[in-house]
């Protein structure tokens, strides 16, 4: 256990298991996005965090003799930090972490605009090398519907910027964002921004709203139900098929979904379709996630 004090509540993507988390900012400084309760607690008012506290917890680790090897820069907005800030922060850990472990963070789009490519390239060459993007859709209605505060052409240009500064991207879409209404061209545009952005890394989580629709569908008004399974699969099938990636790793195995799809696109494209079209029409071929097995 690293010896850390955190403002709880903690996320982290979930490949990040095994990293450090170093809370670099409490909250998010958007947090408007209406499909997100993540850091709605009182508690959980944007404040970036003293880099004296941030140093003090690294020593402490390092004095511990504990092993590091990713270190993952929380909450989920850590890019919303000034350039000069956050020089400051991998400064900091590289003085302390001199083997140079992966650094990794969560971005929102409008984190990097005012980061210029070379911006970016710099922090790269101390040690950022992964960024987590929750695009969730690449349809223009719906990220506004969603308050996202982001366009497609928004996110494209994050996108760009990230992969010409050599930092890698894992990107995360979210099925069933739209309802009936919006599924299919929800499907088809972030099918679309995928394919202009090329990211290293795709996901997909189901949409869950634990905390009730009301805060959600405000915008909505009658337009938007949660998908059923079969529904959920008839999207994803649409955007697997619209996808044209040259060698995209792609994960839909988070605990939220019932369908568990892995593999690299495009190679794995044709067997990817033909599991979800399986589950499609031949219930019970598929082995799926049971309601008690599934969560956020």
């Amino acid at each position: 256990m690293y010896p850390m004090s955190y403002i709880e509540p903690v996320f982290r993507p979930p490949s990040e298991w095994k990293s450090l988390i170093l809370q670099v900012t409490n909250g998010c400084s958007w947090n408007k996005c209406t499909f997100c309760d993540m850091y709605t607690a009182p508690q959980k008012r944007f404040k970036p965090q003293p880099i004296e506290a941030l140093e003090a917890q690294v020593r402490d680790i390092v004095q511990a003799d504990l092993p590091v090897y990713r270190v993952f820069l929380a909450d989920g907005d850590a890019m919303t930090l000034s350039t000069r800030r956050l020089h400051d922060i991998l400064d900091m850990l590289n003085r302390w972490l001199p083997h140079k472990p992966r650094i990794s963070a969560y971005c929102l789009p409008r984190n990097l605009r005012n980061k210029s490519v070379e911006d970016l390239r710099e922090l790269r060459a101390k040690g950022l090398s992964l960024l987590y993007v929750g695009c969730e859709t690449g349809d223009d209605e719906l990220l506004q519907l969603i308050e996202k505060g982001e366009t497609f052409d928004s996110s494209l240009e994050a996108l760009q910027k990230m992969k010409a500064a050599g930092i890698k991207s894992s990107v995360m879409v979210l099925n069933g964002l739209g309802g009936p209404e919006l599924s299919e061209r929800h499907a088809i545009n972030s099918a679309r921004l995928m394919n202009a952005a090329q990211p290293e890394y795709l996901s997909t989580l189901v949409v869950e709203l634990p905390n009730g629709t009301e805060r959600f569908t405000k915008h909505f008004g009658d337009r938007w139900r949660k998908l059923g399974k079969l529904e959920l699969f008839r999207e994803m099938e649409i955007f697997l098929d619209h996808l044209e990636l040259e060698s995209t790793i792609f994960r839909s195995d988070h605990a939220s979904n019932y369908l568990v799809l892995k593999g690299v696109l495009g190679k794995d494209k044709d067997a990817l379709l033909q599991t979800v079209r399986t589950a499609i029409h031949q219930p019970g071929r598929i082995a799926l996630r049971e309601e008690w097995q599934r969560g956020l």
